[in-house]
């Protein structure tokens, strides 16, 4: 019997009743919550539920065994329905028995009240209208038993009714009798903004490209600002290793697409904000007109074909692309205004550079507050330049390390043979890489028999913490760029870091200077553990 559990089909409450029936204990207690016809003044006709499946039912076995063990009952148990519902259907079932009634009702109302509060479930409501709409469940949970009694007082009718206070509540809802607005009197009191730039800040309107650790601070002081227009582009879907530095999200929207998560957090934080929201990768094929109407580009990506593209686009239409970076400790800076003066990041390297060769936050790790503290600080820029105040030059590179917390500025020049500014910006992607450069394995030991010598290309910090199952050379990826010559051209390599960006980024360049059998691991060390 599964503490916590999901079901694509009807509950049989009878059945779950027998399941925690307990012939020594006295008291029982449960929970039905039922799909009504109508939520938050519409109409409903039927309800879709998804999950984050893997987290959701290690999390919701937390919560129920920590109810048996709190409340000292015998037994519980908590099924939720995913799919499509009907009205009437049950969502939701919570079954807790135990000694007396007393533990039970109060190991029933935790454990309702914990699950909505912490397991990644969300709903779709569909409207008599046609309209349909996404619903965290998050947002209707009054967390712990030490809000029982305020919970009381405003009783649900049904366990996935919106509070009035949540903070994922629609624009235009009302806080006791007041209607609540956006108040911007702390920063129109400073003489560089004052009531008319602020009317500069409610007509502009920005694209946002990355709604991840450098996105979310941006997009939170935009917002707050009154920016009156915001592109969010974000193809991710948030994970949990995501909220140590994306604070703005919860636990429980992990599996939902980051692009609408944030969409709704500025919606939450500024209902006069007009968001577009645009949950897919930025290419060559979308990028000038997903950014054809913003008067400012901020590039809050993690790839450099992102940003080269953004690059290309900003020459193209010659608008201004602000741009922010982090590795580990440090971040930088860098404004490209899009005109045929200044100068653009192909001045500086004519060849985008690879992805996977620099780490990201996933590869080289990263503290929360670094991405935080960048994000901050290109909003500010961007704010700044949409006042029209002195901010950061277009010939110059920010960079900022947070642990000597000493800064540098780097200029650059626009370089006379830039490509880029010759072709007028047309926006060039880096070429797909071949084919057969990355392949799968069920083991390093079948890589090994098919006649591969395994390179790994992990720093020796990381090798040390997790070894390869298998005989390998160690070669650190900086080393192995560097000088390549101990290796032989017409020997099959495969090259392994931990999750296979990498090592695909040092294979593709090998093979441009002749190692043409060297090949990839396909999703690195993590695809082997997952495989096992």
């Amino acid at each position: 019997m599964k503490p916590f559990r999901f079901s694509t089909a009807p509950l049989d409450t009878a059945s779950l009743q027998d399941e925690v029936r307990d012939l020594s204990c006295g008291g029982f207690a449960a929970f039905e919550g039922w799909v009504r016809n109508h939520n938050e003044g519409h109409a409903v006709t039927r309800l879709e539920y998804e999950a984050f499946a893997e987290l959701a039912e290690k999390e919701g076995a937390r919560i129920v065994l920590a109810a048996i063990e709190k409340f000292g009952v015998t037994r519980a148990v908590c099924v939720h329905r995913v799919g499509s519902l009907a009205l009437g259907d049950v969502a939701v079932w919570v079954g807790v028995s135990a000694a007396h009634r007393d533990e039970a009702f109060r190991a029933c109302r935790f454990i309702i009240d914990e699950v909505k509060h912490r397991v990644p479930i969300w709903k779709k409501e569909h409207y008599v209208n046609g309209d349909s709409g996404w619903v965290n469940c998050e947002r209707c949970a009054t967390h712990g038993l030490e809000h029982a009694q305020a919970h009381d007082q405003h009783e649900h009718e049904h366990p996935h009714d919106a509070s009035p206070l949540s903070p994922l509540s629609p624009p235009g809802t009302t806080i006791g009798t007041t209607m609540m607005e956006p108040d911007y009197s702390r920063q129109i009191a400073l003489r560089e903004v004052g009531g008319a730039g602020q009317e500069r800040l409610r007509r502009a309107s920005v694209l946002v490209v990355g709604a991840g650790g450098l996105g979310v601070p941006v997009l939170q002081y935009l917002a707050g600002a009154g920016v009156g227009r915001i592109g969010i582009v974000d193809a991710d879907k948030l994970e949990p290793s995501n909220l140590h530095r994306q604070t703005w999200y919860a636990l429980a929207d992990c599996g939902q697409p980051k692009a609408e998560l944030a969409a709704r957090r500025v919606r939450a934080l500024n209902p006069e904000v007009v968001v577009d929201t645009h949950a897919v990768r930025l290419d060559a094929g979308n990028a000038e007109r997903l950014a054809g109407g913003a008067d400012l580009i901020l590039d809050c990506s993690d790839n450099f074909s992102t940003k080269f593209l953004l690059n290309d686009i900003a020459l193209r239409l010659r608008k201004p692309v602000l741009f922010a970076s982090v590795y580990q400790y440090e971040g930088q800076l860098q404004l490209v205004r899009g005109d045929d003066s200044s100068p653009c990041l192909r001045c500086v390297w004519p060849q985008a550079t690879r992805d996977g060769l620099v780490g990201n936050c996933a590869e080289a790790g990263v503290l929360g507050p670094v991405p935080g503290v960048f994000g901050s600080l290109q909003a500010l820029e961007a704010l700044k330049l949409l006042l029209g105040l002195d901010g950061l030059a277009a010939n110059e590179m920010l960079i900022f390390d947070l642990v000597t917390l000493n800064t540098q500025r780097l200029r650059a020049r626009r370089a006379e043979t830039c490509e880029a500014h010759g072709r007028a910006g047309q926006p060039v992607e880096p070429p797909p890489p071949p084919d057969d450069l990355v392949l799968e394995f069920s083991t390093l030991a079948a890589a090994a028999d098919r006649g591969f010598t395994l390179i790994d290309v992990r720093d020796a910090r990381e090798r040390d913490a997790e070894p390869v199952p298998a005989t390998s050379l160690h070669m650190p990826m900086a080393r192995l760029l560097a000088d390549a010559g101990g290796l032989a051209l017409d020997r099959p390599y495969l090259l392994i870091c931990a999750t296979g960006m990498r090592s695909t980024a040092a294979a593709d360049l090998l093979r441009s200077q002749g190692f043409r059998h060297c090949r990839s691991l396909r999703g690195g060390l993590k695809a082997l553990k997952v495989s096992a």
